[in-house]
């Protein structure tokens, strides 16, 4: 015998509902009060019990039984609404009947644990790491040239190098200079007449600049190392500050590079954040001193020169490090305390409100303190009066919106670009996302989109856990694009294999989601073996 599911509705009063076998089955009981009961139209999962049979469950904080009036609204509304529902059922029904293939279940859950998806099972040859390799092999190559005389322009600029990995890292996580990147991406391989085959690589490459973030980081290192041997081989020509700078630049690039090591960024993602923050802030400052010193001091006189605005002028070190030090700096001059409304359906995610409109496809980071933590969230708005960020209950600072709601929160006011924007690329997208993940799309469905958009939505109980107003935003947009599955009411689907099917009966060219490393992995991997080009989050993307 199944156990039954337990839960919520909106108006405080729970409810049990017992899963069917076959999740389109809806069960025919004899017309008796003792047991009738109706779903809950558009896919939530409330069923309405009888008059002459109460609840007495006490799942919610408070209780409350319906009146009369009440109940004839609801069975009213029923009436009206229920079509809303049959139809997301037939909709299901028909994207497996397109594809041959019935519904498949959810597969059984392996014990797999979030570490082991995020860093073991992401393929030995990603993009990501082919970026990290491409960038890590032309940097040693140049570094053995060097070593060996066949590169004296490197050997005679060690320190130019090393800076200029150090810029290159910065610009492939500059929010602002990759906006600029993405809307040019979406302005020219994004026109029709772009091969999709060219589209695809490009997705794939910007979202995996990470791999030339992360290969730029350690080339520094790696030319830095470089440089305080060649002087310490030459003592005469340089000065002990100068290499104490240097070894305290490098502790530091090291110490950020080894909490960016995957392992300790997942379990100490707090650790992670603040080290490289600091550290990275605390190397740069140091290099600001560097670039001094070897400016001004001359190995024969053994002295520091006070001349030194048209050495600065000549030097390329030190516009490599202007340039550094405004993508740094950029970002943080934008940064305000602002009003927000915070809303929550249930315990599950919470709505944040902010004023002005925002395009589609832009995220947001917020904060509660500014130098500790940010956290990036996809952004839902209709482009004109105001936008809302959708934040499921799933860490400390996120549970905390929904305790403890805040009326002021620290903004970016720079928004940036991710893979949802480049939704705008392509003719026909699926979007397939789970829980919370919607809210990184629901703006496609509430502003005019270059793409044609289509929605697979997997949740349980859509108003109860959501609310009303993420309800109305998906109901506006036309049903025939739409499928929302609600666990509750449907059972759990295979997500890999439902979204293999609605993307082959509704033609689409790629397939975006978001949902857990878990399921964006068989998702992703589920449509690319149907010959479906697909991308989810990765775990530095």
């Amino acid at each position: 015998m199944q156990t039954p599911v337990r839960f919520s509705s909106c108006r405080g009063v729970a409810f049990e509902v017992k899963p069917h076998a076959d999740p389109f089955a809806i069960t025919t009981t004899p017309q008796s009060p003792s047991n009738s009961k109706r779903f809950w139209p558009f896919g939530t999962s409330r069923a309405i019990p009888p008059s002459t049979q109460r609840s007495s469950s006490k799942a919610s904080s408070h209780f409350c039984d319906l009146g009369d009036e009440e109940e004839d609204a609801l069975e009213r509304s029923i009436t009206e609404d229920n079509h809303d529902l049959e139809m997301q059922k037939q909709n299901i029904l028909d994207v497996h009947n397109g594809s041959n293939s019935e519904l498949p279940p959810k597969p059984a859950r392996k014990n797999e644990s979030r570490v082991s998806v995020l860093l073991l099972d992401q393929g030995l040859f990603t993009v990501y790491k082919r970026l990290f390799i491409i960038c890590l092999t032309l940097n040693v190559t140049g570094l053995v040239l060097a070593a060996t005389g066949h590169f004296p322009y490197a050997r005679n600029r060690v320190s130019l190098f090393s800076i200029g990995n150090i810029l290159a890292l910065s610009l492939s996580r500059s929010e602002a200079f990759l906006r600029v990147v993405f809307w040019l991406t979406v302005k020219t391989p994004g026109r029709s007449w772009v091969p999709l085959s060219l589209k695809t690589a490009t997705t794939s490459l910007l979202q995996s600049l990470g791999g030339i973030h992360s290969g730029c980081g350690v080339s520094s290192i790696a030319w830095l190392v470089y440089a305080l041997v060649l002087s310490l081989k030459e003592r005469d020509n340089t000065s002990t500050l100068i290499i104490g700078v240097s070894s305290s630049i490098l502790g530091l690039l090291c110490l950020s590079s080894l909490a960016a090591f995957p392992l300790v960024r997942h379990l100490h993602h707090n650790v992670f954040e603040r080290t490289h923050r600091f550290a990275g802030w605390m190397a740069l400052c140091l290099l600001w001193a560097f670039i001094m010193l070897t400016i001004s001091y001359d190995p024969k006189a053994k002295s520091y020169s006070n001349e030194l605005g048209s050495r600065l002028v000549r030097s390329q070190e030190f516009w490599l490090t202007v340039t550094i030090t405004v993508v740094i700096i950029m970002p943080w001059l934008t940064v305000r305390r602002v009003a927000v409304k915070v809303s929550t359906a249930s315990g599950h995610a919470s709505m944040i409100k902010f004023e002005g409109g925002i395009k589609a496809g832009i995220l947001g980071r917020i904060s509660p303190s500014p130098l500790s933590e940010w956290h990036a969230f996809g952004i839902i708005s209709d482009g004109k009066k105001e936008h809302v960020m959708l934040a499921g209950a799933v860490g400390d600072f996120t549970k905390s919106l929904v305790k403890n709601p805040p009326t002021l929160l620290w903004v970016r006011q720079v928004y940036f670009a991710g893979l949802p924007y480049l939704v705008n690329m392509y003719g026909r997208v699926l979007l397939v996302a789970t829980g919370s993940g919607i809210g990184v799309f629901l703006s496609f469905l509430l502003q005019p989109c270059k793409a044609d958009v289509c929605l697979l939505w997997v949740a349980k109980g859509v108003e109860q856990n959501f609310g009303k107003e993420i309800k109305e935003m998906v109901s506006g947009y036309p049903k025939e694009k739409v499928i929302i599955h609600d666990v509750a009411v449907l059972g759990r689907p295979n997500v890999s294999q439902l979204s293999v099917a609605a993307a082959k009966n509704w033609g689409v060219e790629v397939v975006i989601v978001t949902s857990n490393p878990e399921g964006s992995r068989d998702v992703v991997n589920a449509c690319k073996a149907a010959g479906i080009a697909a991308f989810g989050p990765i775990w530095d993307s």
